[in-house]
């Protein structure tokens, strides 16, 4: 087997392709030719030494993909050699094989790639559990949405105009604000004033915040009763809060971790079906796609932390 490996923290320089031992199934799971693996800014950051990573050197980052059974562990009898499996939450996906655990393993349906599957699994049951299980969003709520055109923020832009909410989408970038305007948002928003501006316009219900540290602001941009939903802190450090400042108004911030509800072999499936669902009938659509062979794991690191791409990277063993 191939893997995209690091034995040291650092820039992309510290990344090699190298041969390793085949794989075979382990007890409970499945062994899988990996198709396409998502790249996301998680890699990134394990890469670098800022985030928890699984193993020991040689160090293989990844964890979300899709790709075909080749063979199956002891014990396992749902799943058979060729099936077509994704996964959203395996460690050391970056690579041609891997093992599945059973109850991670999520069928895909017919009418998904398995690069399109690499492309929406991860972010997509992020934004589904955003707006299905933290807050509820009714026709005509105001909501902001921190990071619009990124991964996440482009799938919970079109789950929110899907359950007609006005979204007012903050970014960037013009382009990135053209973006958000093209999935259905209300209105756009750069970063140097939209707090001030919706504070002003009297406020949102809600505030989807992955940044972290713009917690301040985005309490600063809720209507009375409004929550904050702070799923990561992609900004840097989160400022601390004092609970007594959220009673004058009966503000409220509800924090948030896919692995939560990421409890089951049931669940997941369910999700990830109720997902598929809502890119089958067009509520969300796949981002625009960088495919990079594995090999090419440096650059494809380079472009994505480069932030000037809007879209999903893709690793293709």
């Amino acid at each position: 087997m191939y893997a995209l490996t690091f034995s040291r923290f650092g820039g992309t320089e510290v990344l090699a392709y190298r041969q390793l031992p085949d794989m075979t199934a382990s007890p409970g799971c499945l062994l899988v030719s990996v198709s396409a693996a998502g790249l996301n800014f998680a890699d990134i950051y394990r890469r670098q030494g800022r985030y928890s990573l699984a193993g020991t050197a040689p160090h293989i980052g990844g964890y979300e993909g899709a790709g075909e059974v080749i063979a199956v562990g002891e014990g396992v009898t749902e799943w058979r050699a060729g099936d077509r499996v994704g996964f959203a939450d395996v460690p050391f996906a970056h690579a041609s094989q891997l093992q599945v655990p059973v109850s991670h393993a999520i069928r895909l349906p017919k009418n998904l790639s398995d690069v399109q599957a690499a492309a929406i699994l991860l972010q997509g049951l992020t934004a589904d559990y955003l707006v299905n299980d933290l807050v509820t969003i009714k026709p005509g709520d105001k909501v902001a949405v921190l990071a619009a055109a990124g991964g996440v923020g482009r799938l919970l832009t079109g789950l929110l105009v899907a359950r007609q909410a006005r979204v007012y989408a903050v970014a960037s970038t013009r382009a990135k604000r053209d973006i958000a305007l093209n999935l259905g948002a209300s209105q756009v928003l750069a970063y140097q004033d939209w707090a001030v501006q919706l504070h002003r316009e009297g406020g949102v219900a809600v505030v989807f915040d992955s940044l972290g540290s713009t917690l301040d602001h985005s309490l600063s941009a809720l209507s009375p009763a409004g929550r904050v939903v702070l799923f990561g802190m992609a900004g840097g450090e989160i400022p601390p809060l004092s609970p007594a400042s959220l009673l004058a108004d009966s503000k409220g911030v509800i924090g948030g971790d896919l692995w939560t509800y990421l409890s089951s072999r049931q669940q997941r499936q369910q999700r990830a079906d109720r997902l598929f669902s809502a890119l089958a009938t067009g509520q969300i659509s796949l981002p625009p796609l960088s495919p990079f062979s594995l090999a090419d794991g440096a650059a494809a690191h380079q472009l994505l932390e480069s932030r000037d791409f809007s879209g999903k990277v893709l690793l293709l063993p």
